[in-house]
């Protein structure tokens, strides 16, 4: 009897994954508060989000694929975390995982290739806005050493209600040998 375990492939994100990746973000777009964009994208308009996310540096991409298929099945990136220069060493961090795949694992292992790409990097922070409620999510980043700091209440509008997003930070600081 076959197993139904998908065998799952964590790699750095390229060029021809932007069609699948736009279309797993529009669907969190379309159906959830989870993202605050309110319209959907074509690839094309997302191409300068994918092209910010190089192999190498801070602001990475993983993305996770079934190995045979290679479906993707999630992304996880990290992003600068505000525009200005003293922010240089602080990352924000998100997870997407594509609605049928949820609840397999996909989320912890882009996680944590995503923390082990960015270990040799000059960041001291990594920080993670959850908008209210996601239990999951808030799961998955205390598992990754994400701590609870504080919540912005009502800051967001979509679905025309108002949403609250929780912060969590993590450190990053590589300890001296």
């Amino acid at each position: 009897m076959p197993s139904e375990r998908t065998e799952v492939q964590v790699r750095t994100g390229v060029e021809d994954d932007l069609e699948a990746l736009t279309a797993l973000y529009n669907h969190y777009v379309r159906e959830t508060a989870i993202t605050f964009d309110t319209a959907i994208f074509t690839p094309e308009e997302r191409r300068p989000w994918l092209l910010s996310h190089p192999e190498d540096g801070p602001y990475r991409l993983m993305v996770a694929a079934d190995r045979d298929s290679q479906e993707i099945l999630g992304y996880a990136t990290s992003s600068p975390f505000r525009a200005k220069p003293a922010y240089a060493t602080s990352v924000e961090t998100t997870v997407y995982v594509a609605p049928h795949a949820g609840r397999r694992g996909v989320g912890t292992l882009l996680y944590k290739a995503l923390f082990e790409a960015l270990s040799g990097e000059d960041l001291h922070r990594a920080y993670a806005g959850i908008a209210q409620p996601n239990e999951a999510s808030a799961r998955l980043h205390e598992r990754f050493g994400f701590r609870y700091v504080g919540t912005y209440g009502e800051v967001g509008r979509k679905f025309g209600r108002y949403w609250d997003v929780a912060w969590y930070e993590k450190d990053l600081a590589q300890v001296p040998a």
